[in-house]
């Protein structure tokens, strides 16, 4: 996981609609970057839903959502369209990004053990700088405590 102080690392994906967004694209906004395991299942729709509800007052605070998982362009269109989602939400199929930024490696899932998602959210400054980074968040949680945080 990133520290607190560190650079974000620089990337470039492509969104639900198939536009590419790169970090850099955000300089002078803050950015809420939060990796999520799977689009349309219980945890990872409440934690969309829960940035959905609270996006107005996260732009009021000069800030920006994107969501990452390693999920198809396609899966994120559906997911996008079922829940009226106004922010991006980025395809990582080769979990690059989710790599750079700690959010991919071993989970525990009923004592099993496989590598995938972790979730994970960072705040990123203006300057493309980590001011919060939070592991294995709970995701009913994790939309309320950004906000506040900003």
């Amino acid at each position: 996981m990133l520290e607190v102080g560190a650079k974000a690392p620089e990337f470039t994906l492509q969104d639900q609609d198939g536009k590419m967004h790169s970090l850099s694209d955000y300089r002078g906004q803050k950015v809420i970057l939060y990796f999520y395991p799977k689009d349309n299942t219980a945890g990872c729709t409440k934690q969309a839903c829960g940035f959905a509800e609270r996006y107005p007052q996260i732009q009021e605070k000069g800030a920006v959502v994107l969501g990452v998982s390693k999920d198809s362009v396609k899966s994120h269109k559906n997911f996008e369209e079922k829940y009226s989602l106004p922010f991006t939400l980025l395809s990582d199929p080769d979990h690059e990004v989710l790599e750079a930024y700690g959010a991919w490696g071993e989970k525990k899932n009923y004592g099993k053990v496989s590598k995938g998602t972790i979730r994970t959210t960072y705040l990123i400054d203006e300057e493309g700088v980590v001011i919060k980074a939070m592991g294995k968040v709970k995701a009913a949680d994790n939309p309320q405590q950004m906000l506040e945080t900003l």
